[in-house]
């Protein structure tokens, strides 16, 4: 299907937790129609993708586990879906690359649930270091620790997730340094801990423009609290941050501060759950066509295998 649907029809496939949630966020909106469901576990919905994609839809979402993503994706892409999909998109830079040259081809929108990309306390600290606010932003510390850690099997197995803390967590630390230094990456240097997939990782990341950003994350690390969660950058006249709150996982606030004083750049409560995908049903609804944006989903790639040590 090529053409776009004022309120477009759209597919699910897994509805797991995370399935569930983005599903009724999207339902709230009432932007989008939800046409079809696909999970062998649920009896009301249908049972696999092949059975999804004869449905009339113009796009899926696919919130099943890592190791599934690549595939269904350039499944749903080659029939003429547009895609919304879990992070990771793939488990490896050359995953990645190619479902973004199936979108490329296929001419459809692609998109991934890059959450913390929505929400406010974080895109008012990146607005504040791309409008120049800060001045030169020459460091930025990005931290993400969760002290539960997964809890399904195959997160645990490399082949079938791609990794461990990093590419779960990590994965948002770098996608907003990026976002938000819009600069080339020529170095990381990186320490992993844990079998058999790391559950505490930091790196070091220098960028073409002379900026050093350094990353930790975890899993199940003792930390006091269920969550920390840090995006700050330094720059020669400011810095912003944004923390989360009390250990919260969806509380957060934004701060600027100059000359000795902190100013407040958001504050919660803030629903920015299902915020990605609405967005991209939004743009589904307008225009369903590649959007050369999707380009950062392999930069973010490289950086990961780079963390990892694998070999571009």
């Amino acid at each position: 299907m090529t053409a776009v649907a004022t309120r477009p029809r759209i597919g699910f496939l897994g509805l797991g937790w995370i399935g569930r949630n983005r599903l009724e966020a999207l339902e709230r909106s009432g932007v989008a129609e939800i046409g079809a469901m696909a999970d062998p576990a649920l009896p009301e919905a249908l049972d696999r993708l092949d059975e999804l994609l004869q449905e009339e839809l113009d796009g899926i979402v696919i919130a099943t586990p890592s190791a599934l993503h690549a595939a269904q994706a350039e499944a749903a892409l080659e029939r003429g879906l547009s895609v919304f999909c879990q992070k990771p998109l793939g488990r490896s830079a050359a995953e990645v690359k190619r479902v973004v040259e199936v979108a490329r081809r296929a001419d459809r929108l692609l998109g991934v649930d890059l959450s913390y990309r929505h929400v406010q306390a974080v895109r008012a600290v990146v607005e504040a270091v791309r409008s120049g606010q800060l001045g030169e932003v020459f460091a930025s510390d990005l931290v993400f620790h969760n002290a539960y850690g997964p809890d399904k099997d195959w997160f645990y197995d490399r082949e079938l997730s791609g990794g461990g803390c990093v590419i779960d967590l990590g994965l948002h630390l770098v996608d907003v340094a990026l976002w938000a230094l819009g600069d080339e990456v020529t170095h990381v240097s990186s320490r992993l801990r844990g079998e058999p997939v790391e559950q505490f990782a930091v790196a070091q990341l220098e960028l073409l423009g002379g900026a050093v950003v350094r990353l930790a994350c975890s899993w199940n690390l003792q930390a006091g609290q269920d969550c920390v969660f840090e995006a700050s950058f330094y720059g020669t006249e400011g810095s912003a941050s944004a923390r989360n709150v009390d250990g919260s996982f969806y509380a957060f606030r934004a701060e600027v501060a100059r000359d000795g004083t902190r100013t407040s750049l958001a504050e919660p409560p803030d629903d920015w759950g299902g915020r990605a995908l609405v967005e991209w049903a939004q743009h589904l609804a307008v225009d369903g066509r590649f959007d050369p944006r999707a380009a950062q989903h392999v930069r973010v790639a490289e950086v990961l295998d780079a963390i990892y040590g694998r070999a571009p």
